[in-house]
This record gives C-alpha cells, structure tokens and sequence, in this order.
C-alpha cells in the first residue's frame, strides 16, 4: 500500500488550522443529469478559482498546508437559482468564495469557498445537504 505523497506536509503548529474547511455546492440537477467526470471537473474548477482569487489569504495558506489533512465538505445546492441565491447571501455577509460558470454554455455549475473555520460561515450552508 502507498501512501499519499502529501501525508506528512502539515506545517509544523498547524494543529490549529485543522478547524478550516473548504465548502463546494454542486447544483444536484446537473449532478443526476451531466456525466460524473463532468460534475466533478465544475467542482475541480470552482475550487481551484477559489484558492486562486483568495491565496493570499492566510486560512488558504494554513489549509493547504494541512496536505492530506485538508477537510473539504461537497454540498447540493437542487439548482441554478439557488446556487444564485446562496452567492447573493455570501457576497452579502462578505464572505469570500468563487462561482464556476461553464463556458460556451455560460451556465453557473458550481460554487467554492475559499477555506474557513466552519463556524464563520456553517450558518449560510446549513440547508444544503451532501452531495451524494
């Protein structure tokens, strides 16, 4: 059995940053409708425009030092309009995150956060289930 590569990257003291969580919201009718490999490259691009536009951050620098430690949470949200309403209420509350929209198409798939300690920001998420 290999181990994953990152398994002893954590920084030294980032115990801490253990409590950081980075949110994704998939909209689940395109997740029963487009192909798996599809729905999981809108997640793969919403999270890596959220590290980008946020790196500078330092919870992103702290999260992605926790390597194989890193707790990422993929959440449903049923379709476009509510995945627009949760932006509208995250930019509201001024709280840091990136949507992904599918181009040509122009279509909003996803939605990532940058990482954060989970309770600044579960309150905003909490209706939204797991993506399963």
């Amino acid at each position: 059995a290999c181990a994953p590569p990152y398994n002893n990257m954590a920084a030294p003291g980032a115990a801490g940053a253990a409590a950081l969580v980075q949110y994704v919201v998939l909209r689940g009718d395109l997740a029963r409708s487009w192909p798996l490999g599809a729905v999981v490259a809108q997640a793969c691009h919403a999270v890596l425009a959220a590290a980008h536009a946020h790196g500078g951050h330092p919870d992103t620098g702290a999260y992605l030092e926790l390597g194989g430690a890193m707790r990422t949470v993929v959440l449903e949200a049923p379709d476009e309009a509510a995945l627009t309403v949760l932006a509208e209420t995250l930019k509201q509350h001024s709280i840091d995150y990136e949507v992904w929209t599918e181009q040509p198409e122009n279509v909003p798939t996803c939605l990532a956060l940058r990482p954060y300690p989970k309770d600044q920001v579960h309150q905003h998420l909490k209706k939204f289930k797991l993506l399963k």
